[in-house]
């Protein structure tokens, strides 16, 4: 008991560690120890059994314990018969429960899967994902130190035990994705120190009973995906404790209470999560919900709501997703919105909403998604809408807008999704708009013009021109005839042409000239590729002096090659701003794509240091590591890296800038984890390089979703200020170790805490950036893991295959915990994090091998 003791405080202080250094009990030693110490506690029916038999069970119990976290005590005769009873009433399809023995030996060392137990009690029941069917047997009410009893993803039927109620140490009850019938029990809420109910997405009916409240330490309750019926009582309202209350997908009726937050005086109400949505509730939005000051996010979207929006709720500061879709609310946009600072998600979709949508809207500097559609919205489309740079979908259709389509949205660059179909919009499409986006998003528009072959806008109507002014004077000007506006507009067209030829023509014996330039004088193995043509690689190093600009180019092998002039004379499209400097996609006049880092002056090196170490960089070649091609030093200091063009962009914008119908799959999530680690591997222990800056923004992805490690060695070119400023931005972002604070320089151990970073982001599909209950991310999955609410870490997506892939989420998960271990020593080094990662998935090993530039493996290049 003192073991277990120990290490249960351990796991609150480090939760990291204690999933992989669970101190082993050894047989012999510590055995022995509580053997003196302790006298073994016998159940009444082994009163009677021979001396012999007695002394070979005591022998065997020390090789059942070994490595098991057991206080030495066997489970009690009461609990025996209620787990027999459990196991009799249950129906085992795939033989997990062979080891619930009729002796009840190993019930308490571990024998007996998903049984834990405390002097002899069992404490917990945790068998998800095993296929069981039958029922749950009301013999559990014996089980009377029971703490948690997790079953969910299975078929169990039949209805909840009401003897779950007799128990008065039960904390969680996670029963969901079965198949459970019948009413809830009112009887659950009288246990004292209950703290989690989950039975959602079951088949349970009838009324929600207000004393499942009644524990005063209850935080998380979801009944949601199930058919029940009535109203929402009013104790839900008032529970100082509820931090999760979900009861969407239900046959819920009747208005939302309006005495949320009332009861307590001067003590904050911890609800964060009100999701009501697809019930049958009517009446109106209650003001009060605006007392619940920590409320992040809610959804009583597909009801039947009707009235005004509340401006009370313009005060939740700490608000991310308000879905008030599918209702039958009228009025207007609330002035008050704009102080919701912290808002992602707006969605408003087919109410009956009306006048126009306000300007301040762009005060949300953090929506992400706006969707306004189908209701009766009228005036202009709020140019500052474009202020809002991080929107990624807009959806204005299905309204009575007027005017034309604002230019200021062109400039959203994140914007992947845009709809203002049938409107009363007019004038010309934005030409980037039209482009971008297909013509679904502007049908419907019967004055709009230019977004689609079909739909040509008109030539301008000729100006008339001013006719004479009468009088006696004679005229100042004679008015131009037709003959005489044909004659003038025709020589300016011959004017213009002649002067476009000149041009093209100076062009192209420039061209003509470098071409020979290169391919005579130049030993070196330079040659443009055209768009089709076989390439041909440049000789690492060669340098092209710049005739016009002066500068220097320096090519190191890659695809296609390129001059000076074509690289400084390339269309440039922004694509980032770092610590290091500015990254562009740069189009050449092949239309060869690549993309160029242009570095902040005043933070890189003096030219020859500068020159040395990124000739060693040009060198680096592995399928993992972004490639760099070329670099280029300008006449006043200028310093250019250019790269490979990856179109898939991050590994950022790929997991939290797509829209709601991508979904990514869990063997690309763990072949994008495997690629990283193996090009971390490689940096390590083959260029003797740290990244020191690992973030999933500097994870590129290529055309098949390979990823690739941008920012490699950049911090050798930058001087110590410029580092500093790097591993500060690092650390803002949510990958920066701990010790970095204290140490300055990055460690090979600080990029595997980045990595395990990583790994976490694709495991929960949250962003580092983003602190949750005012935690990193590391911290928030170390709080749940700490309440073994396991399965809310993962991305919902990935919980959809759970049965397939439970064991490889949960090995993955403590591989990554492993990695953001607090204390540096304890953190595996990048080829360990390798090995594991390859262990948990071992049939992605051949993929995530695909050749590299030079037609090897990534295997063999980081071996």
């Amino acid at each position: 008991m003192d073991r277990w003791n120990t290490s249960l405080s351990g796991f609150c202080n480090y939760p990291f560690r204690f999933l992989h250094f669970n101190p082993e009990i050894k047989a012999g030693s510590s055995w022995v120890h509580d053997k003196k110490k302790k006298k073994l506690k016998l159940s009444s029916s082994w009163h009677n059994t021979p001396f012999l038999l007695v002394v070979i069970v005591f022998s065997i119990f020390p090789i059942i314990s070994a490595g098991k976290n057991w206080d030495g005590v066997i489970v009690t005769q009461s609990d025996f018969q209620a787990l027999r009873a459990i196991k009799h009433e249950l129906i085992d399809f795939r033989g997990i429960l062979r080891s619930w023995n009729d002796s009840g030996l190993g019930a308490c060392a571990g024998g007996w899967l998903g049984i834990k137990c405390v002097k002899g009690e069992v404490i917990a029941i945790q068998l998800p994902w095993k296929g069981l069917g039958g029922r749950i047997s009301e013999k559990i009410g014996q089980l009377q130190a029971l703490r948690k009893l997790s079953l969910h993803d299975n078929v169990i039927a039949g209805p909840v035990p009401t003897s779950l109620s007799f128990l008065p140490n039960l904390r969680g009850v996670y029963l969901f994705n079965n198949r459970l019938s019948g009413s809830i029990p009112a009887s659950i809420g009288r246990s004292p120190l209950l703290q989690t109910l989950d039975l959602s997405n079951n088949q349970l009916t009838g009324s929600i009973s207000p004393s499942l409240a009644n524990s005063t330490r209850l935080y998380r309750l979801n009944l949601s995906h199930n058919a029940l019926s009535g109203s929402i009582p009013v104790s839900f309202t008032q529970s100082p404790s509820l931090t999760f209350l979900a009861l969407e997908h239900n046959n819920l009726s009747g208005s939302i209470p309006d005495t949320w937050g009332s009861v307590v005086v001067n003590k904050s109400y911890q609800l964060q999560y009100l999701t009501l949505d697809h019930n049958l509730l009517s009446g109106k939005i209650p003001a009060s919900i605006s007392k619940l000051s920590m409320l992040e996010e809610i959804d009583l979207s597909h009801n039947h709501i009707n009235g005004t929006i509340p401006d009370e709720l313009g005060g939740l500061s700490r608000l991310t997703v308000l879905d008030l879709s599918n209702n039958a609310i009228n009025g207007t946009i609330p002035a008050s919105f704009s102080n919701l600072s912290a808002l992602a998600t707006l969605n408003l979709k087919s109410n009956l909403l009306d006048n126009q949508i306000p300007d301040a809207m762009d005060r949300l500097r953090n929506l992400s998604v706006l969707d306004l559609s189908n209701n009766r919205f009228t005036g202009h489309i709020p140019a500052t809408l474009g202020n809002i740079s991080g929107v990624t979908s807009l959806d204005l259709s299905e309204n009575n807008l007027t005017g034309e389509i604002p230019n200021s949205l062109v400039s959203l660059a994140n914007l992947t999704s845009l709809d203002v179909s049938y409107n009363n919009l007019s004038g010309v499409v934005p030409p980037l708009l039209s482009k971008k986006f297909n013509s679904s998003a502007f049908v419907g528009n019967l004055e709009l013009c230019g977004y689609s072959p079909s739909t040509p806008c008109a030539a301008p109507p000729p100006q008339t021109l001013p006719s004479p002014v009468s009088g006696g004077g004679k005229p100042r000007h004679r008015k131009l005839s037709t003959k005489d506006i044909i004659l003038i507009a025709s020589g300016a067209l011959l004017v213009v042409l002649l002067l476009l030829c000149c041009m093209l023509l100076c062009c192209l014996i420039r061209k003509k000239a470098n071409s020979k330039a290169k391919n005579g004088s130049k030993a070196s193995g330079l040659a443009t590729t055209g768009r089709g043509a076989k390439p041909v690689p440049a000789v690492a190093g060669t340098e092209v002096e710049s005739g016009e600009a002066g500068g220097k180019l320096v090519h190191f092998d890659g695809p296609f090659v390129f001059a000076a002039d074509d690289l400084l004379c390339a269309t440039a499209e922004i694509m980032g701003k770092s610590t290091y400097g500015t990254a562009y996609k740069a189009t050449l006049e092949d239309s060869n794509q690549v993309a160029v880092k242009r570095l902040r002056e005043k933070i890189t090196k003096g030219q020859k240091e500068f020159e040395a170490e990124v000739a060693e960089l040009g060198k680096i070649r592995h399928p993992n590591v972004l490639a760099l091609r070329a670099y280029y030093l300008g006449p006043k200091g200028e310093k250019l890296l250019v790269y490979d063009y990856m179109p898939n962009g991050s590994l950022s914008s790929f997991l939290h800038a797509r829209g709601p119908e991508t979904t990514i799959d869990w063997p690309t999530r763990m072949r994008i984890a495997i690629g990283i680690t193996k090009g971390i591997c490689f940096l390590h222990t083959k260029e003797n390089i740290i990244h020191g800056n690992l973030t999933s923004s500097n994870i590129l992805l290529d055309e098949q979703n390979n990823p690739k490690i941008a920012d490699v060695g950049l911090s050798r070119l930058m001087t110590t200020a410029g580092n500093t400023n790097v591993i500060a931005t690092a650390g803002m972002l949510g990958y920066r170790a701990p010790e970095l604070s204290k140490i300055k320089n990055a460690s090979t151990k600080t990029d595997v805490y980045s990595l395990g970073v990583i790994i976490l982001e694709l495991l929960t599909g949250k962003s580092p950036s983003e602190a949750t209950d005012g935690l990193d991310l590391p911290q928030w999955v170390a709080s749940i893991v700490k309440e073994e609410w396991t399965n809310e870490v993962f991305d919902v997506e990935l919980m959809r295959d759970a049965p397939n892939i439970g064991d490889e989420l949960l090995n993955t998960l403590k591989l990554a915990l492993h990695c953001v271990d607090p204390t540096p020593t304890a953190r595996p080094e990048a080829p360990q994090v390798l090995q594991k990662l390859e262990e948990i998935k071992p049939e992605l090993m051949l993929a995530a091998t695909s050749s590299g530039d030079d037609g090897t493996s990534v295997q063999e290049k980081s071996e």
